[in-house]
Order: C-alpha cells, then structure tokens, then sequence
C-alpha cells in the first residue's frame, strides 16, 4: 500500500523531481485521472531516458528520435514501469504538463484538475501484470486521497485529445482495471 504525504509525495518510491511543473490554483480541483503510455526510444523499455526527458536532460546525440523530442518541456506526476516499479516526478497538488490540449466532460485545460500516470509501453504491445497490479493501487490511494476522482472521472489520453493523441491504445485493458478498483 501506497501513502501520500503532507506534500503530495507518494512514500517509498522513487523520487525525481522534474522542473516542468506549475502550481495549481486549488488542491481541491483534482478530478481526474489520465492513463498515458510512453517508451524511449518507442518501443524500447528500460534505460534512463523517460527519466531524462521528464528532466530536461535527454541527450539528442543518443537516438535520431530523441534530436526531436528533446527540447519537449513535458512531464508527468508518476511512470509504472515494466516491472510495477513507480517512479513520482511531480507532486500531486501540482500541475504536471501531460496532457496538453484536451478536453474532459467538456472541461478544457485537462492539467488543470488531473494527475497524469504514464504507463512504460506502447499502444499495441500488452502491458504487464506488474503495471495493471501498481495502477490498481495506486488508482485506489489516489481516489481515497482526492476523493473528487472516481472511477467515471479515469481516462486515457487518447480520450481527452482525440486525434491528437492515441495513448494508453488498444493493448490496455480497461475492463480488467476498472474491475480492479
């Protein structure tokens, strides 16, 4: 089990906090919660470079894809990876850059009220039961935490920025999580 902190850290996991971040204007609009994937290079899983460009670090030399992403100022509140492991980049009260434009229940603006969770993969490969497993939990801590989020107000991305955006994709299993929570 998971627990948030007065500063809205999860404990026990790993932290890295990531500059592309601002405030929220309240604590009590958090109402939303969006699945994301992501995988650096796409399709690669592993290494140091999730963590680089949620950072500001990703070196453009390492892979041709990153000379186009690395300039992106981008970040999430978490990252599952493969093996159910979390890692938190910034604070839940504040306002993660994840979703760009979007819409939800015909709110614009989704970063303003939602915690984004990035799931490592990819739109067509499945995810692992490690990741459903820690989302399950994490989903439930969150929602018991910020209790204006609830299993109608969770979301891809691909929801909120349609055309524009395909994640979590097809390889996600929304019954089986939903169930789970």
């Amino acid at each position: 089990m998971f627990t948030i902190n007065a500063h809205h850290w999860l404990e026990g996991i790993k932290h890295v906090p990531s500059p592309f971040y601002d405030e929220r204007e309240s604590d009590d609009d958090i109402s939303l919660l969006v699945i994301h994937n992501i995988s650096l290079p796409p399709g690669e899983f592993g290494g140091p470079y999730i963590e680089q460009l949620f950072t500001g670090q990703l070196d453009p030399t390492e892979h041709p894809y990153f000379e186009i992403i690395h300039q992106f100022r981008v970040s999430a509140h978490c990252l599952i990876r493969r093996n159910g492991d979390i890692i938190q980049f910034v604070p839940f009260n504040a306002r993660a850059w994840h979703a760009g434009i979007s819409q939800f229940a015909g709110r614009d603006k989704c970063n303003d009220y939602s915690i984004g969770i990035e799931l490592e993969g990819t739109d067509t490969l499945p995810y692992t039961s490690a990741q459903y497993e820690t989302l399950s939990v994490l989903s439930r801590v969150l929602m018991s935490h910020y209790p204006r989020i609830d299993s109608r107000r969770i979301t891809g991305h691909e929801f909120i920025a349609p055309g524009r955006k395909t994640d979590p994709g097809l390889a996600f299993d929304w019954l089986a999580y939903k169930s789970s929570l």
